[in-house]
């Protein structure tokens, strides 16, 4: 425990020198406890105070995918909290050229404090985590993407006062983000209701795993085909590209079937009348989402994209 000035700044002790790649990894209440952790951190930059407490410490952060959120956010959380966050391009590496993983791992461990990987496969980023003597943050895989769901805990925080017992729906692609999300909501009691196209939904195992921590929260974990089910009554809307990155050639067939799953004005009226939008960005306008409402006095989508910052200080604080 930190204080600062009249602020009690709480890291996730139990966190310290761990990997982070998926947040079934972590317990509700170290999921709760980051969420806080970056309320406190958050408020203390808005008044311009960065508690270095990463002072001399260097997060390594390789990018197998491009990357606008990720890469600028943890660099300046590095830089606030007295760190420093080096960007390594995967082409520009031996990695890139066939280096194996296990041979990376360990070099970069003679090196680094912790490493931060945005990368294709998921089972590479086990593997660097298994390898490397340091700890792995997961800064998205095609499974999971963990920091962007405490973000978006953080967000509805916020704007809500409170997590348990809220509704989130999401709707669109049951990808790596509605993964992270499923697990997240369920670790704080909130109700999630997925609503995708069939053949598009969320892992088995993934909605397994999430029932199951709901069970112990007093969350509820649902899907469904239909996203006016999903949506009704929800305090949160939720939706994301329908074709991520690596899927292009599937985008055609993707519009096709992504029809009915636009979060567009009619959809929105089913949920909450004070409703908040969200969306992970980047956005297709006209696509996943009406612009009226990604653009409209619901949304918060800047809010979210800033909390991207603040949710990896409480988690980089906390890890290293």
């Amino acid at each position: 425990m930190f204080m600062t000035g009249m602020q009690e700044m709480v890291l996730v002790e139990s966190l310290k020198g761990k990997d982070l790649l998926a947040l079934d990894q972590l317990s509700g209440d170290e999921v709760k406890g980051l969420v806080e952790l970056g309320v406190v951190l958050k408020k203390l930059g808005s008044e311009g105070r960065y508690p270095k407490l990463l002072a001399g410490k260097i997060l390594g952060m390789i990018f197998e995918k491009h990357s606008t959120r990720t890469r600028i956010s943890f660099e300046s959380g590095m830089i606030q909290l007295g760190g420093h966050a080096m960007y390594m391009n995967s082409r520009d590496m031996q990695i890139g050229r066939g280096e194996s993983v296990y041979d990376t791992a360990h070099v970069l461990s003679g090196y680094l404090d912790a490493i931060m990987i945005r990368a294709n496969k998921h089972t590479m980023v086990q593997e660097l985590a298994d390898e490397a003597s340091i700890p792995v943050i997961n800064g998205l895989t095609d499974i999971y993407h963990p920091c962007q769901a405490l973000a978006d805990l953080l967000t509805v925080r916020e704007v809500k006062g409170g997590l348990e017992g809220r509704k989130i729906a999401y709707v669109g692609d049951g990808n790596n983000v509605a993964h992270s999300l499923i697990i997240a909501a369920a670790h704080t009691g909130m109700e999630i209701a997925v609503a995708t196209p069939e053949g598009y939904e969320p892992s088995p195992d993934v909605m397994e795993t999430a029932v199951a921590i709901a069970g112990k929260t007093g969350g509820q974990v649902s899907w469904t085909s239909d996203p006016v089910k999903a949506v009704s009554g929800a305090d949160a809307v939720y939706t994301d590209t329908w074709t991520s990155m690596g899927q292009e050639e599937e985008t055609a067939a993707r519009l096709e079937v992504f029809k009915g799953f636009m979060v567009d004005d009619e959809l929105v009226k089913h949920a909450k009348e004070d409703y908040m939008f969200l969306h992970c960005l980047p956005a297709h306008r006209g696509e996943e989402v009406a612009a009226s409402v990604i653009d409209g006095p619901n949304s918060y989508i800047f809010q979210q994209a800033e909390n991207r910052l603040h949710a990896q200080k409480a988690v980089l604080a906390s890890i290293l």
